[in-house]
């Protein structure tokens, strides 16, 4: 190549720059990186066709200058292009589970026996008829009856998540004692963010027509339910006399409420009404040795609504010993007591009569001859009555 060669070939070079240079953008350092190794990967191929092209630019340059870009791509240029790194920044993928922002957990509320025990509580109000004993602020509870009293834990506590925030509560019942009895509590328990021990609230607590609560769980949606009764078996109760119903009770947000079982107790559904009436206890003369006789006819009617399996006579002390009539067929009641006489059912709606003879000593009895009725069933329990005041007549006394 000549001389005027080298220069008709670099001022070809100086106006194809002058015309594209300012098309061009500078590529991002990820395309200079690559670029710098496709040039050493092809640096003998371009070292063999410097000649070449040396030659052939003079030509090929004019011809760009005088070309106009393409308006669209030909049928063989479809294919989707490659974004270039200099002008779209890529869209980041999306955050794995362990560089997400966390939710902050919440904090674990299952409280053991002796945790809650050892705990310092803050507990809702007692029933207006408990004690001033039966405190509320700063309470340690008691783990077994006392004398005194104080607030105790009754049984274990229970768990489950109350509130639907994914973490365990707990569930206990607490009572307090007024003279034989106690007022009672369901409390659930949870722990602040610093680890303490809180009272979330109360779930039900007892009252006048709801007396007792003796038993309590927790079930897998997190709802509460509670045995209560609407009378505590104390002071000569037996404890099989309460009505009893399972109540259900859930977190609202703010409290807890109840949402499923009955509301009031009503008319104890096993009991009846029954009535007895009675004629003149009629005594005989004394004998030769100055004992005498005393006869009394009895009705009872039950009034309904329930059936009377077995119908049980009480209170002959007062009159004196039994010595016939129908009383000669009776037999004790194990749950009454000395002294009662049980004879047969009395369906509701009906009616039976009696005679019951007595060995009488006046001087012996310890007030007014009286008798009285009751209500048994097959298990030797018995029954209030719907009306008691009528179970019972004061005998007056002829001859």
């Amino acid at each position: 190549m000549t001389e005027l060669d080298d220069i008709l070939v670099s001022g070809e070079f100086a106006a194809f720059r002058e015309a594209y240079a300012p098309a061009v953008h500078p590529a991002g350092t990820t395309a200079v990186r690559e670029t710098v190794r496709r040039r050493r990967r092809r640096a003998a191929v371009v070292t063999a066709a410097a000649v070449v092209l040396a030659v052939a630019i003079p030509v090929g340059a004019n011809a760009a200058l005088n070309r106009r870009p393409d308006p669209r791509p030909g049928p063989a240029q479809t294919a989707t292009p490659t974004p270039s790194e200099t002008t779209a920044s890529p869209t980041p993928p999306p955050p794995t589970p362990s560089t997400a922002s966390p939710t902050p957990a919440a904090p674990d509320g299952r409280i053991s026996k002796p945790q809650l025990l050892a705990a310092r509580l803050d507990l809702p109000d007692w029933p207006g008829y408990a004690p001033t004993t039966c405190v509320t602020d700063n309470v340690r509870l008691r783990s077994a009856a006392e004398t005194d009293s104080v607030p105790r834990l009754l049984a274990d506590p229970r768990y489950g998540d109350l509130d639907g925030d994914g973490a365990t509560e707990t569930v206990a019942l607490v009572a307090c004692r007024y003279g034989e009895a106690s007022a009672k509590q369901v409390l659930a328990f949870d722990r602040d963010e610093a680890g303490r021990i809180v009272t979330l609230g109360r779930v039900v607590v007892t009252h006048e027509g709801m007396d007792d609560i003796t038993d309590f769980s927790v079930q897998d949606d997190g709802r509460i339910r509670a045995y209560v009764a609407d009378i505590q078996p104390c002071c000569s109760i037996p404890e099989w006399s309460p009505q009893r119903q399972w109540r259900t009770y859930a977190w609202t947000g703010e409290r807890f409420t109840q949402t499923a079982g009955p509301t009031k107790f009503g008319v104890d559904p096993r009991l009846t009404d029954l009535t007895l009436t009675a004629g003149d206890l009629a005594v005989g003369p004394a004998d030769t040795k100055g004992n005498r006789t005393a006869t009394v006819t009895v009705t009872v009617t039950n009034k309904g609504p329930v059936d009377v399996p077995l119908l049980g006579f009480s209170e002959f002390y007062s009159i004196g010993e039994p010595a016939g009539g129908d009383l000669s067929r009776c037999r004790t009641m194990r749950s009454e007591g000395p002294g009662t006489c049980v004879l047969d059912g009395l369906p509701a709606g009906k009616r039976k009569t009696y005679t019951f003879t007595f060995r009488y000593d006046p001087s012996a009895a310890p007030g007014p001859p009286t008798l009285r009725v009751t209500h048994y069933d097959p298990q030797e329990r018995w029954w209030d009555d719907l009306k008691y005041k009528d179970n019972q007549v004061e005998l007056r006394t002829a001859g």
